[in-house]
Formats: C-alpha cells, sequence, structure tokens
C-alpha cells in the first residue's frame, strides 16, 4: 500500500512538472537591451519600435518583449538591466548593441545574447552577432572582382583603433591577388599618400616628358598627338586594377575623390567600397561614376523603413532591422526546437530568410547572402551576378 501510495505521488508530481514546463514552453520571453535614456535614447527607442514592428508580422501572442535601459557602454546600468531580465524568467536577450560589452555579458553563461554587432560572425562563448560582417561582405566582393577579371586589388581602410582587426579578418580569408594600404584619416595627409599609392608625380612627369616630343614638331601627326595630351593630367596607368575601400561617410568620399584627383581612370579600375546602408549622399558625390558594395536586400529594408514610419511617424535607425531579423531567428528556433536552452539551438543547416537576406549558419559561424549594388544615375542597381542583369530598383 506503501508503495502504491509513492508511486502515485512521483505520478503526480511528474505530471504537475510537465504540464509546467509545457505552459512555460507556450511562451517566449525574448529580453531587450537597449540605451533607453541618455544621448541615445533615440536609437534605443527605435531598437523597441522595430521588435514591436516583428511582433506585428509574426502574430503570435505568445511572445513577450521584455526592454530594459542598459545605457550605452555603461557596465552598472548593463548589470542591472540583465538581472532585471533574468528575474523574469528570460533566456535569450537580443543585445547589447556594441561589441564594447561583449567580455561583460559573456559572465552571463546561462543566457544567450543575440546582438546587432557585426565584430564577429562566430559564436563566441554565449554571444551571436547577426549584423553584416565584413566577413560576409569581402567574400561578396572578392566574389564580384574576380568575375570582373580584375586580379590587382588594392583593399583601402584608415590607421585607427579597427586597422589591426580588419588585418586580421583579411589575413583569416587568405585573399589573393591583394595588397593592403592604410591611409590617414587627415584629408590633408591622405591626398598625398593617395599620390604616392598611385604614383601620381611620375605619371604626371611621364606626360610632361611626353608633350616636349611633340611640342616644336609641326607636322599634323605630331600636331594631333599633342592635342591628345593636352586633354590628359597624367601618363601611364597605376599598378592596380580593383580597389576595395573599408570606410564610411565623409572619410569614403575624400578616399574617392583622392583617387579621382590623381587621375585613376574609373574605366579601367574597379571601385568598390562595403556596406554603406544605401547612404544617398553618396549620390552627390560628382567625382564618381560607377562605386559597387555589398548590401543587404533593398527592397526588403524599404519596405520597413516605410512600415516604420507610417506606424511611429519617424525613421529608424539602420541597425534596427537587425533587431527586427533578430526576434524573427529567435522566434523561428523557439519554434523549430520547441524550446531554447543554448546557443546550439540555432545552429541551423538550412539558410533562413529575414528582411535583411538570407543568414547561413555554418561551422558555428552567421553569414549572410549579399547583393552587389551600383550607384548610377541617382539610383541603387542591384548586380546579378549569375545572368549579369540589371534591376532597377
Amino acid at each position: 500500500m506503501k508503495n502504491k501510495f509513492i508511486l502515485a505521488l512521483i505520478y503526480i508530481i511528474f505530471f504537475f512538472n510537465s504540464n509546467l514546463l509545457s505552459e512555460e514552453n507556450k511562451i517566449l520571453k525574448v529580453g531587450l537591451l537597449a540605451p533607453l535614456s541618455g544621448p541615445y535614447s533615440e536609437l534605443g527607442n527605435s531598437l523597441v519600435h522595430s521588435l514591436q514592428l516583428a511582433l506585428e508580422e509574426i502574430g503570435n501572442k505568445e511572445i513577450f518583449i521584455i526592454p530594459r535601459d542598459s545605457g550605452f557602454n555603461n557596465k552598472k546600468k548593463l548589470d542591472l538591466a540583465i538581472q532585471d531580465i533574468k528575474l523574469q524568467g528570460v533566456k535569450v536577450i537580443i543585445g547589447p548593441i556594441t561589441h564594447e560589452e561583449f567580455n561583460h555579458v559573456k559572465e552571463y553563461n546561462d543566457l544567450i545574447f543575440i546582438s546587432p554587432s557585426n565584430i564577429n560572425p562566430k559564436f563566441t562563448n554565449n554571444i551571436i552577432s547577426v549584423g553584416v560582417s565584413l566577413e560576409s561582405q569581402l567574400l561578396v566582393l572578392t566574389d564580384f572582382i574576380k568575375k570582373q577579371k580584375k586580379n590587382k586589388t588594392v583593399i583601402m581602410f584608415p590607421k585607427n583603433k579597427y586597422s589591426k582587426l580588419i588585418e586580421e579578418k583579411l589575413n583569416n580569408l587568405d585573399l589573393k591577388n591583394s595588397r593592403i594600404f592604410k591611409y590617414s584619416s587627415n584629408p590633408e595627409v591622405l591626398t598625398g599618400e593617395i599620390e604616392i599609392l598611385t604614383n601620381y608625380s611620375q605619371r604626371k612627369k611621364s606626360l610632361e616628358l611626353r608633350k616636349k616630343m611633340f611640342e616644336d614638331k609641326e607636322d599634323e601627326q605630331s600636331t594631333k598627338e599633342l592635342q591628345r595630351l593636352e586633354q590628359l593630367y597624367t601618363l601611364g596607368n597605376v599598378n592596380f586594377d580593383s580597389v576595395i575601400i573599408i570606410d564610411f561617410g565623409n572619410n569614403l568620399k575624400s578616399v574617392l575623390t583622392s583617387l579621382v584627383y590623381t587621375d585613376v581612370d574609373q574605366n579601367k579600375v574597379l571601385f568598390t567600397t562595403i556596406n554603406q546602408w544605401f547612404d544617398k549622399s553618396i549620390f552627390y558625390e560628382n567625382t564618381i561614376k560607377n562605386l559597387y558594395y555589398p548590401s543587404i536586400n533593398y527592397k526588403e529594408f524599404e519596405r520597413y523603413n516605410k512600415n516604420y514610419f507610417k506606424k511611429f511617424n519617424s525613421h529608424p535607425s539602420e541597425i534596427t532591422i537587425l533587431t527586427y531579423d533578430a526576434l524573427g531567428l529567435i522566434y523561428y528556433a523557439w519554434k523549430k526546437n520547441g524550446k531554447i536552452e543554448s546557443i546550439n539551438d540555432f545552429s541551423f543547416k538550412k539558410k533562413i530568410k529575414g528582411k535583411i537576406g538570407t543568414f547561413s549558419f555554418k561551422d558555428n559561424k552567421v553569414l549572410q547572402d549579399l547583393s552587389i549594388y551600383k550607384t548610377e544615375n541617382n539610383k541603387f542597381i542591384k548586380f546579378w551576378f549569375s545572368s549579369l542583369v540589371f534591376e532597377m530598383l
């Protein structure tokens, strides 16, 4: 009789706990670390809004977002935010938004962090970065350059705190037929450095010497040649046929201007850069005819921006589309596995489609399938490799 009572009690406890687990797994709680106060509060609120949009599209009322103010590179606020989120029974958190906080959050090894940072595509301890990584961009760019039959590439980037990190990424990729050129962020110094890269002084001297050969001649052929030379700024080609400029904003524009100033022939040299988030100010950089760069799905990016503006009457920060996709990724893992317990629940065999494009998860690394876009006539043009067809967006 006593044994039967014990067995019955064990059954009741097991059944009760199983139901508890079942009910818990029907609810997905996701934390959000965002700077909801201070100078970056606008970004923080934009992150919250992006998740509201994602929730509406997913349409599952069993998903709950728990946002907390983590400040910006503020360890005390970050700790308080994480601890408060953890008390809510949360297992997975979107954030932090900067890689500088990675070393701190990895101490919370019982939690999973999905960050919009692009600093490292590898799963690191308990952190997954879903930002558009430099590795993803370089893989697409080098493939694009190769298909354009270019084989002398200069990879350019500024001398700053990220230089060492960029060099490490380049070394890991083992890029062939390329060389590194580091430049100053000071525009006055930059121009002189680009002149050395392009052998500008020597090419200018070569032109002057060539012109002198025909100045005293009066035959028709010499006159025509002199007229042709008068239209030139330099004589001779540079010793590269493509550039990858790893820079943004005004710094990028200064580099492009310096390359054009030193008479780099844009018909012979392919100008490429990294993801610029479809920055339309590049349209007004009149010195550049064609500029190519890898990026996310432009149509989805525009659709997201329109939906966001329609709902909140403001424009979102670019990285918020990454947090939007992060929630979709978490939801997919939760539905697929029935729960989320460890970082391994995000090791998918198949590619996952998001707003920014397609994610692939291989060897504990997140990579994005990106497209090459071209700026031309104040439009972004998508470049299709397979058929070399241009699609106007």
